[in-house]
């Protein structure tokens, strides 16, 4: 090789050779190659959240037609299409790409429907032979709009074919299904996220776009991992939601359970995001081989499709399954962390994105998606409407039409006469002579005036949301909430602080175990687990999910209130135990330390991350409300059959208890302290309020029956049962319901009213009317009483604004704006 500057002699011959310095030719080549893997390998664009590998696999399958109606087709068959039409790479490179979006492990939303081996955690997928493939019903709402100008074309590798710079993306698919990649000199990983949570918070921003991060983290207080887990600390998430680049910890969802008559186990139902339980088991086993794991005698994989993963890990008899549980997370995959690096393309630059940054960057493709769609579709409408009006000049005088026709020489002079006798376009002039005659009859131009003036309409319509851009954000908006509803899917991910995760135990075994564990000691009276016994607030949503909030003071509605208040709070510490009451009558102890644990917000609390009570209970029986234990207090509790309660202290020392005996198809429907001089109140579903003095009922013992608290009439039951203690700042909010419409659903009007308009009666009466029912309203849908201000919330979460306070007890509501699923 010629060295730099060093002349060589060129044969004559050889004239088209030339010269050139290899380390500018090195130079030259790998910047071209670096530029070309960013920008066409290895990094997602910001608006769509794809790769081009990922878009061209989702646009040529909705070419190929492969929807969710149709049948699978071999994977090797798109593979062949993708490569031989779009991507000028390998197939190997192709099927990987297919693989990934098919994988319910690693996207949180999957993109595409696979049928047969598309690998494991732990193992590949077969070969692209062997597997079939189909659009996800998600991909449907990346593609929906191509035909529509709503995105830019390009040519291919070879300007053969045209394919879609960018997919329309009808949701926010870079925070959804997240990403990962490595480029040359730069990288992104991205973590997946909740489909509703993000779509709420890019809604928030529409409608606020000074938003900061803290009020978008109240939507989306953090990722949402395909297999679920815990992610515990949030204080890396909100690093990285406003610099781009943070790391949290994920930890697998674990309880401690008596897996044999003799020995406890740790079971292991949910990993960390990636980690597969063959991975696990291996790293147990040789930690455990090598001394550095002690406590455990076997473990055992149970995974399979119908239960989903399982893992057992059995602790030997002497030790504390949470000491052994301590090592686990130091020693193996059981914790992991994850580092996001949040790089995307935007306006083809690679950038690095806060969580606004992407969500404005997918509104404003969004916006531009929905702008360029209702232009194309005004134009197509007033193209129709064009030739509709047309052929409706034909019509009126069709046999001058007809005649000028058949005394025509051709087609050519046909069209002329027909533009000049009767002022037609040409385009006019060529449909009509195209035109069937059986359109010619009464009956036709009775259905071309009718889409005369609906296409009249739609083009109003259309320039009207071109023109303004209110409406513009309003469909896009409306647009967003239709794919959260038809999409979305309960949050998987617990979010808990750092100060709420389990820390290290003790082995009450052998001084050298003992001495091994770092985080252990001893106290005088045996060991105990180390973590801070600090005051907290236990909260049961209106939904029915359960969490603690830092600090001991009682919550207060903030001036932003979260999407799902709260039903009932309880103030109690870190380390001791709570009773959740269901509606079955059944108190159920449990360990506060479970909850997850969630931080205050100046603007208010954000329930988002709270556990739904059956992951913890084991039961799908709902809970009602929260008994302390040990406790003096006395409660009230009144059921659907209007029957009231009030509960002596009288707790047994077992996981469950009675805390009422209920009739057959009896259940609780409100549960809660309750001093002498708090008023009881029951609300029916036919709009009766009984509001009785808590001191005329008597307390009674842990198995009697209750009382008469509400007469209720045929048909009717109560809705609920609440407490008011004094001094009274409550109100009632009453939401009515369709005649015939099934329960949750038909909801007509909604109605808020001071509680002291509601007068006192005895118990066992039927109480005052709170809500006059309008023509086509049959009954109470959902009701509540509660200290203001009262915060409602649709089934997706999202905040439903309630009307202003009616002080007329037994006036009408106004009408609803959005079905109401909980308020708190």
């Amino acid at each position: 090789m010629a060295k730099k500057d060093q002349v060589v002699d060129i044969p004559e011959k050889d004239e088209n050779i030339s010269e050139i310095d290899v380390s500018d030719e090195m130079r030259g080549s790998f910047l071209e190659y670096a530029v070309s893997v960013i920008y066409a390998r290895a990094l997602p664009d910001a608006r769509d959240g794809l790769k081009p590998v990922q878009r061209r696999i989702m646009f040529q399958m909705d070419q190929m037609g492969l929807r969710p109606d149709k049948g699978h087709v071999k994977s090797q068959r798109v593979v062949g299409e993708v490569m031989g039409k779009l991507h000028p790479h390998g197939d190997s490179a192709i099927y990987e790409a297919l693989v990934r979006l098919a994988q319910p492990f690693n996207l949180r939303v999957p993109l595409v429907d696979g049928h047969g081996n598309f690998g494991s955690l732990d193992d590949g997928p077969a070969a692209a032979r062997y597997t079939e493939a189909r659009m996800a019903p998600a991909a449907l709402d990346l593609v929906t709009g191509l035909d529509e100008d709503t995105v830019d074309f390009v040519p291919n590798y070879d300007n053969q074919f045209m394919q879609p710079d960018v997919l329309p993306a009808a949701f926010p698919q870079l925070l959804v299904n997240g990403a990962s990649g490595i480029a040359v000199g730069m990288a992104t990983n991205i973590a997946p996220h909740n489909l509703s949570e993000t779509i709420t918070g890019a809604i928030h921003l529409l409608d606020n776009p000074s938003a900061s991060v803290t009020d978008l983290m109240r939507y989306i207080p953090g990722p949402d991992l395909p297999e679920g887990g815990v992610i515990v600390g949030l204080e890396g998430i909100k690093e990285a939601y406003e610099t781009g680049r943070g790391a949290f910890k994920t930890r697998a969802k674990v309880q401690i359970e008596r897996v044999t008559a003799r020995k406890m186990g740790i079971v292991v139902t949910q990993l960390p995001y990636m980690v597969g339980p063959e991975k696990v088991i291996e790293k147990i086993k040789e930690n455990a081989n090598a001394g550095r794991l002690k406590g455990i005698s076997s473990v055992q994989n149970f995974t399979d499709r119908v239960h989903g993963l399982r893992l057992v890990i059995e602790v030997k008899n002497g030790f504390v399954p949470e000491a052994v549980l301590q090592q686990l997370y130091q020693r193996t995959p059981l914790e992991d962390s994850f580092s996001i690096n949040a790089v995307a393309l935007v306006d083809g630059q690679p950038r690095t994105l806060g969580l606004k940054e992407m969500l404005q960057v997918f509104l404003d493709h969004r916006l531009d998606v929905t702008t360029r769609r209702s232009r194309f579709r005004l134009t197509k409408c007033e193209d129709r409407l064009h030739l509709v009006e047309g052929l409706l000049i034909a019509i009126l005088d069709i046999d001058d039409v007809i005649a000028i026709i058949r005394s025509s020489d051709d087609a050519e002079s046909a069209r002329e006469r027909l533009m000049t006798a009767f002022d037609l376009s040409e385009a006019q002039a060529n449909y009509i002579l195209e035109l069937r005659l059986r359109r010619l009859t009464k009956f036709s131009r009775i259905e071309l005036e009718t889409e005369r003036d609906e296409l009249m309409a739609t083009i109003a319509s259309l320039r009207e949301i071109l023109e303004n851009p209110k409406l513009l954000r309003k469909l896009v908006k409306k647009e967003l909430r239709e794919v959260s509803k038809r999409l979305g899917t309960p949050r998987r991910t617990l979010l808990m602080a750092s100060t709420g995760t389990p820390v290290g135990a003790t082995v009450a075994a052998e001084d050298a175990a003992l001495a091994a564990l770092p985080s252990v000691s001893r106290s005088g009276e045996g060991l105990e687990l180390q973590i801070p016994d600090d005051p907290c607030v236990v909260v049961l949503s209106s939904s029915g999910a359960l969490a603690r909030v830092e600090g001991g003071e009682p919550l207060e509605p903030g001036p932003r209130a979260a999407s799902d208040g709260w039903r009932v709070q309880l103030a109690s510490t870190v380390r001791s135990q709570v009773a959740v009451v269901t509606q079955d009558g059944i108190a159920h102890r449990i360990e506060v330390v479970d909850l997850p644990a969630l931080p205050r917000f100046e603007t208010g609390l954000s329930l988002a991350g709270a556990m739904p009570s059956s992951m913890l209970l084991h039961t799908d029986v709902p809970a009602v409300g929260l008994l302390n234990p040990e406790s003096e207090a006395i409660v009230a509790m009144g059921t659907a059959h209007g029957t009231v309660k009030r509960l002596r202290p009288d707790v047994l020392q077992r996981d469950e208890w009675e805390v009422i005996t209920l009739e057959d198809g009896d259940h609780l429907v409100g549960f809660d302290q309750c001093t002498d001089d708090a008023d009881l109140v029951f609300i029916s579903s036919d709009a009766q309020l009984l509001r009785t003095p808590a001191a005329k009922v008597r307390p009674q013992g842990r198995t009697a029956g209750g009382m008469a608290g509400m007469k209720l009439n045929p048909g009717a039951v109560a809705l609920g049962f609440w407490v008011i203690e004094a001094p009274i700042d409550a109100v009632v909010v009453t939401v009515a319901a369709a005649l015939g419409a099934l329960p949750g659903t038909g909801q007509t009007t909604v109605k808020v009213t001071p509680f002291e308009c509601y007068p006192s009666k005895g118990r066992g009466g039927q109480g005052v009317r709170c809500q006059r029912f309008l023509r086509g309203e049959d009954r109470l849908d959902i009701a509540w009483v509660g200290t203001r201000p009262g915060r409602a919330a649709a089934s997706d979460g999202t905040p439903v604004e309630l009307p202003a306070e009616d002080e007329r007890r037994d006036g009408s509501g106004v009408p609803i704006t959005f079905a109401i699923a909980a308020i708190g």
